[in-house]
């Protein structure tokens, strides 16, 4: 299985004209064996057939909960797809935080499948306790998110483990340690495997989500128990950036 290193550039950059330039300086450089998604914001999309990219593969930050219909501002799976989008991002805890709730994210799901897109689904506890309740959180957070989800469609799913008490956004933030996010990779391997199966749940690839950067980005993919990380900030810095796909060697 090969590591997958997505770039999620949130609500970056502020022009077409920076964009192509980040995009450009990513693509010169990046690694081989290692899949590298971008995911621009909708307006961006196009930068790939436009740049006759072959190396990148593109992908989008969300995706609609409806196949289609009467909902302003929406995007479906669908169009997604025929813009040439192979990935999504699905229950980011950005999009969580402006209401997505696991129900919500179960249907996004279920339409980035029908729609032969891959989902990056994100899952991640609040906080920490001694008492270990956010690991029923996280347990919680699969059994809704995945209903409906059958076994033969995880081989096309990723997991991104997401601690947002991690995340450098956050005013509170603490930082993550690799050994943090073996622990939970091992547990969200084995709640995915009582759900399904173990042998189907291999089949499901865990990336790190947290605050990845070109200086941590390593230890985690080595001891993290992870293939392969969601960047956020880095991700606008082509170098930092190349800097962490190189780690994946």
């Amino acid at each position: 299985m090969k590591y997958l290193i997505v770039a999620n550039w949130k609500m970056n950059p502020a022009s077409r004209k920076e964009a192509t330039a980040l995009w450009k300086n990513i693509s010169a450089e990046s690694a081989k064996n290692t899949e590298v998604v971008i995911c621009p914001p909708y307006p961006f999309l196009s930068l790939k057939k436009d740049l006759k990219d072959k190396k990148l593969i593109l992908g989008a930050q969300d995706v609609s909960a409806d196949v289609s219909g009467a909902h302003t501002g929406e995007v479906s799976a669908s169009m997604l797809a025929d813009t040439g989008v192979k990935y999504v991002i699905i229950g980011h805890s950005d999009r969580r935080a402006k209401g997505d709730t696991n129900e919500v994210v179960n249907k996004k799901i279920l339409c980035a499948l029908k729609a032969g897109l891959k989902p990056i689904v994100c899952i991640g506890e609040n906080t920490r306790d001694d008492h270990g309740f956010y690991l029923h959180f996280i347990k919680t957070q699969i059994d809704e998110c995945f209903r409906g989800v059958s076994k033969a469609q995880l081989q096309d799913i990723t997991i991104a483990y997401e601690p947002i008490w991690s995340i450098s956004t956050n005013p509170n933030a603490k930082e993550d340690t690799p050994s943090d996010s073996l622990e939970m990779s091992i547990f969200i391997l084995k709640t995915m495997s009582d759900i399904f199966s173990t042998s189907a749940a291999k089949d499901v690839r865990i990336i790190y989500g947290g605050s990845v950067n070109e200086k941590n980005a390593e230890s985690f993919l080595l001891h993290g128990g992870v293939s392969g990380a969601l960047v956020g900030r880095a991700s606008l810095d082509a170098k930092k950036f190349i800097k962490i796909i190189n780690s994946a060697k």
